[in-house]
């Protein structure tokens, strides 16, 4: 039997090394700090951003890497105060939705004390403002890759809990390995109706429905190859598909590094009742027609078309109008005519990826110099077309020196999520961003982390296809492997 002197040590061992990590950690209060007339660097820039109540704590770093200690008070201009002190700013989840909640409509002012090389230093405060439109949705979707250039490899389709910092796999390459899988796209975030394609030699159309998996061959002889960008028809009976011959060239000596072209699209709508495909003459045509998108109402099919050149030799001469044409969901038919929104020969634009918001009011979409793929043009920006009156203008506020894509929006048409490479360049990272009534847009927030510095600066991959989702996606993976690797897929015939 152990004796007492000998748990007597045993204890007092394990009180000096729970005294070292306490004295160890950050726990100082500013003392007569020294007042800088300026504003904290933090990361990641949070600094007058506009948030939706009950988002996850917006927890930030010092900029600076050298520092002893941060100590933060935040305090609603309604009601409400928080105080943290640590390394970094980092805030309960429980009192951070209470005090978002208690000043909706209102401010938050963050009062931010850094300690370095012994001496507190107190900067001026700065605001963060709580919108009156709510964000209730579950999260958000995306396809995290790194950004490498062939099929496979680490490649996962995950779901995070915006309230939280909950993250989980709805699709990861373990699951299919040796498949590439692009993010699933749900019909106006509802997370029991999307779909999501398999490229590789078991590829195919995945259809989610209602809890049910069908896995279709989406290529006939009347088309030109299998489907690939998709957008749902509201009713969730139909579901729009380009079909694209999709290539990569890289560059050499240039800021570009790569450009995605296709060399032949194509626009079809799928009947998911019946895996029927309704093809349209005015949408197969020798043009390359691309990114299909149903407006709110279901009653006009928006998508891009280019003429074509020869690409990769002319890969900058390619540039892309926003056309529309009618639908009727009822009888499964399209419109006689196709009106131009913007046209790329006039305005010596490329206009892609359309989406419209689910208000019927807007529609964003992305603007390049050239070509369709604007995720690897530095000049991609987000622009918004009032559907009422045809204006347009740019989302000053929410783009950036560098590559801004891969929009959608809330349910409520006043927040939209995106991809951003405004970081280094090179990886799209996730930002939320606020609409107002006229639409104009607040500064965007990068997707809250834990640990923002760590998580991100350590963080290996790009986030793609980013979406919203109301509720979490419930997948059944081992169906998916199951139906991908069994190579039973229905293939779907022309109406």
């Amino acid at each position: 039997m152990m004796k007492f002197t000998e748990i007597s040590y045993k204890l007092l061992a394990i009180g000096c090394w729970l005294l070292a990590i306490v004295g160890s950690s950050c726990t100082d209060i500013p003392e007569n700090p020294t007042f800088l007339n300026q504003q904290p660097s933090i990361y990641p820039d949070y600094i007058g951003v506009t948030i939706p109540a009950d988002i996850a704590p917006l927890n930030f770093n010092s900029a600076d890497e050298d520092i002893d200690c941060m100590d933060v008070i935040v305090k609603g201009s309604k009601q409400g105060e928080l105080h943290v002190n640590g390394e970094w700013a980092d805030f309960d989840i429980d009192d951070w939705h209470a005090l978002t909640e208690q000043n909706v409509g209102g401010e938050l002012s963050f009062t931010v004390c850094i300690k370095k090389d012994g001496q507190w230093l107190k900067y001026q405060d700065f605001k963060m403002f709580v919108s009156p439109y709510r964000l209730d949705e579950y999260g958000v979707t995306y396809r995290r890759i790194a950004p490498g250039y062939e099929v496979g490899g680490d490649i996962g389709i995950y779901q995070r809990d915006i309230h939280s910092f909950q993250e989980s796999a709805i699709l990861a390459e373990c699951v299919v390995p040796g498949q590439c899988m692009n993010c699933h796209v749900a019909n106006r975030a509802n997370s029991h109706t999307f779909n999501m394609q398999m490229r590789g030699s078991c590829g195919g159309t995945l259809i989610y429905k209602d809890g049910k998996q069908k896995y279709l061959i989406t290529k006939t002889d009347s088309t030109v190859a299998n489907t690939s960008y998709s957008y749902w028809h509201p009713d969730g009976d139909y579901c729009a598909f380009s079909t694209n011959s999709i290539h990569q060239s890289f560059f050499v000596g240039t800021g570009q590094r790569i450009e995605v072209y296709d060399t032949y699209s194509n626009v079809l709508v799928l009947d998911t009742r019946t895996n029927e495909l309704v093809l349209c003459p005015l949408l197969q045509t020798d043009d390359w027609e691309t990114y299909p998108a149903f407006s709110a109402d279901g009653k006009t099919l928006f998508y891009c078309t280019a003429k074509p050149y020869n690409v990769p030799a002319e890969w900058n001469k390619v540039k892309y109008s926003l056309c529309k044409i009618s639908f009727d969901a009822r009888t499964g038919t399209y419109g006689d005519h196709v009106d131009t929104l913007l046209n790329a020969r006039v305005l010596d634009k490329s206009f892609t990826y359309p989406r419209p918001s689910y208000d019927g009011k807007w529609l964003m979409y992305n603007v390049t110099y050239c070509g369709n793929f604007p995720v690897n043009h530095p000049e991609a920006d987000l622009w918004l077309m009032n559907l009422e009156t045809g204006e347009t203008h740019p989302l000053k506020d929410a783009n950036s020196e560098d590559t801004e894509s891969f929009h959608n929006w809330s349910l409520n048409s006043h927040w939209f999520v995106f991809s951003s490479r405004r970081e280094n360049g090179i990886y799209s990272m996730p930002y939320i961003a606020f609409l107002d009534e006229n639409g104009q847009a607040g500064k965007p927030f990068l997707l809250p982390q834990r640990n923002p510095k760590k998580y991100y600066l350590e963080e290996m991959d790009s986030y793609n296809c980013i979406d919203f989702t109301n509720e979490k996606v419930q997948l059944d993976a081992r169906e998916v492997h199951k139906r991908v690797f069994e190579n039973k897929r229905e293939q779907v015939k022309i109406r």
